[in-house]
């Protein structure tokens, strides 16, 4: 059986569920690991997991234990980085958890210029809801989130927050796209596609519906906002987006977006945000920084 550390094997069981499934995961055998977790409860003199028929699930000092050895995990990894800036060369691995918006264009374009001045460090991003995001940072699955509204947990810190209007998506001959700005009542009288509920976009549009009594004419609902961001080049449907989430050049992929007046939507805010309290590894801690000071040259805070 290969070595493994407390926190390797645990966190994987809790994760799974099963330590039959963990096992697979971890490519021994479920007994050489069962024997692990059996030796560790005795040396801790408690259980760490209940044994249920179906699998096994974290007791209250397994869940004490778990996040200790995640703060551990993460104390190391933070270690490891300032080893490696005190050697000259920057290392180093940086998890986001983030909204979609921020998929197609921006994170693309900060990562690589990141990796061009120090390609050591690797990058790991993944595409979480809101809640999640914010469930990414607490489990330290995740060094930082950058989510669109809103933000709930006393236990993040926000970074920075920018404001973001939402956009109207439509075809560059839409007969709104002369228009410098959109209303609300406006958009009712065509088709749009909205997001699903558990976006900021939709929860900000939903409110502004019921406000004004304004009812929209639904024909697409999607959780991907990509396809949403380029339907309307189909027909002439109205979809929304923030404006980190849409090209820089107006007019590509055969649609154009106009902002709607914040007199019917307000604006949201999009937050940078990483665990209260928790010191970031080199590399994550530079790179927020580095977002940081895109998000205030571009959106003025």
């Amino acid at each position: 059986m290969r070595a493994l550390t407390p926190h390797q094997f645990i966190d994987v069981i809790a994760r799974a569920g099963s330590i039959r499934k963990a096992a697979e995961a971890l490519a021994i055998t479920s007994t050489a690991l069962n024997r692990r977790v059996l030796a560790l409860e005795e040396e801790l003199g408690v259980p760490i997991f209940e044994r249920l028929p179906r699998g096994v699930r974290l007791s209250t000092a397994g869940e004490l234990l778990v996040t200790h050895l995640r703060h551990q995990a993460s104390d190391f990894e933070r270690l490891r980085s300032q080893l490696a800036d005190l050697a000259g060369a920057r290392r180093g691995h940086v998890s986001i958890a983030c909204s979609q918006a921020l998929l197609p264009f921006f994170l693309p374009e900060q990562i690589g210029r990141y990796r061009r001045d120090h390609p050591g460090v690797t990058f790991a991003v993944h595409l979480r809801d809101r809640a999640a995001a914010e469930a990414a940072l607490v489990e330290h699955d995740a060094d930082l989130a950058l989510i669109f509204e809103p933000i709930r947990l006393s236990e993040v810190q926000i970074l920075a927050s920018v404001r973001q209007q939402i956009h109207a998506v439509m075809a560059t001959d839409h007969p709104l796209a002369a228009r410098d700005t959109v209303r609300l009542r406006d958009c009712a009288a065509y088709p749009v596609g909205l997001p699903t509920a558990q976006y900021g976009v939709r929860a900000l549009i939903d409110l502004a519906l019921v406000r004004f009594s304004i009812r929209l004419r639904t024909v697409l609902e999607s959780d991907n906002f990509d396809f949403l961001r380029r339907y309307p080049a189909q027909e002439q449907l109205i979809s929304f987006q923030i404006p980190i989430g849409l090209p820089e050049a107006p007019g590509t992929e055969g649609v154009v977006s106009r902002p709607v007046d914040t007199r019917d939507i307000p604006e949201g805010r999009l937050y940078l945000c990483q665990l209260r309290g928790r010191t970031l590894p080199v590399a994550a801690a530079k790179f927020a920084a580095q977002v940081e000071g895109t998000l205030a040259q571009r959106y003025h805070g």
